[in-house]
């Protein structure tokens, strides 16, 4: 293979490995315990000090997150949220399974459905304390 294609296929790789990750219709607190909940378990684009702010204009606040699962963390324990939380996650097949099996280590998930596409699935999580 030549450096070019090196390049595209080690893109393509990395690619594989993140997940989009939309939460809104939640508290600003179970946002960023779920917020905080991926960070521990993978990395991620949102940074400790990025802390959730509802946009306080009486429109809708979503918070996003790009999550790179290629080397999960274990989370120890269970995490409190102040009631149930559902988020949309965008990615491949097996990067969408190994983020589910992250958050299951703090919340109890649960799918509520998905939309598969050729290469990637959406799938809508409902998490709550186990």
């Amino acid at each position: 293979m030549n450096s070019a294609q090196d390049k595209r296929q080690a893109t393509e790789d990395h690619h594989d490995q993140e997940v989009t990750v939309v939460l809104g219709e939640c508290p600003e607190e179970d946002a960023r315990t779920v917020f905080d909940a991926l960070r521990a378990a993978f990395t991620t684009d949102r940074s400790s000090a990025d802390v959730p702010h509802e946009a306080g204009d009486g429109r809708p606040t979503v918070w996003t997150a790009t999550v790179d699962v290629s080397e999960a963390r274990v989370i120890s324990g269970a995490v409190r949220l102040g009631g149930p939380v559902t988020l949309d996650v965008q990615g491949g097949y097996a990067a969408v399974d190994r983020l589910r099996a992250g958050l299951a280590d703090a919340f109890a998930v649960r799918v509520l459905g998905t939309v598969s596409g050729d290469q990637e699935e959406e799938v809508r999580l409902r998490l709550d304390n186990r």
